[in-house]
């Protein structure tokens, strides 16, 4: 059986209760959706990503309660370069749903979630490590995986297969 293909058009996915939520609140927060294989994507611009979390986390009609993973993904050499990737799930309604923040190489850094939950601390200190993206005030932003002195960031693409010699 084949897939259907992806839904990326904003209009026919404003009724989804987080899409719907999120416009409600700020329209020019979204910059993009995607449903595809029966799962919601929202790109939202990175100024308002700590707030857009906020305001999944407190609606009553789709409390995304929990932050279950933030990853990063590299696009290298296409700019934008980095895509942070917040997965959060709503436990009463059994519903995911991805935030991605889209970043470019000259300057990686968006707000850190830690005021909306806490347990995002480590998983950005790993994209930190990792990718080399920084979480503005992040409380504790520090290498968690490879050694303090360690150069370079090893999940990036252009990081050198063997390690800088």
């Amino acid at each position: 059986m084949p897939l259907a293909p992806a839904i990326t058009d904003l209009e026919q996915l404003k009724n989804h209760p987080a899409v719907a939520r999120l416009l409600g609140w700020n329209a020019e927060a979204v910059t993009g959706v995607k449903f595809d294989r029966e799962e919601m994507t929202v790109y939202v611009d990175r100024a308002y990503i700590r707030e857009a979390c906020a305001v999944l986390k407190e609606d009553p009609a789709c409390p995304f309660n929990f932050l279950s993973d933030v990853t990063c993904v590299d696009w290298y050499p296409a700019e934008p370069r980095f895509e942070v990737v917040y997965h959060l799930l709503s436990i009463p309604n059994k519903e995911r749903i991805r935030l991605k923040v889209r970043l470019n190489s000259d300057s990686p850094a968006v707000e850190s979630l830690t005021s909306v939950w806490p347990g995002a601390n480590y998983f950005e200190r790993e994209v930190f490590d990792l990718f080399g993206v920084r979480f503005t005030g992040h409380p504790y932003l520090r290498r968690i995986l490879m050694p303090e002195d360690w150069e370079g960031h090893p999940l990036r693409k252009d990081y050198p297969v063997e390690g800088y010699r």
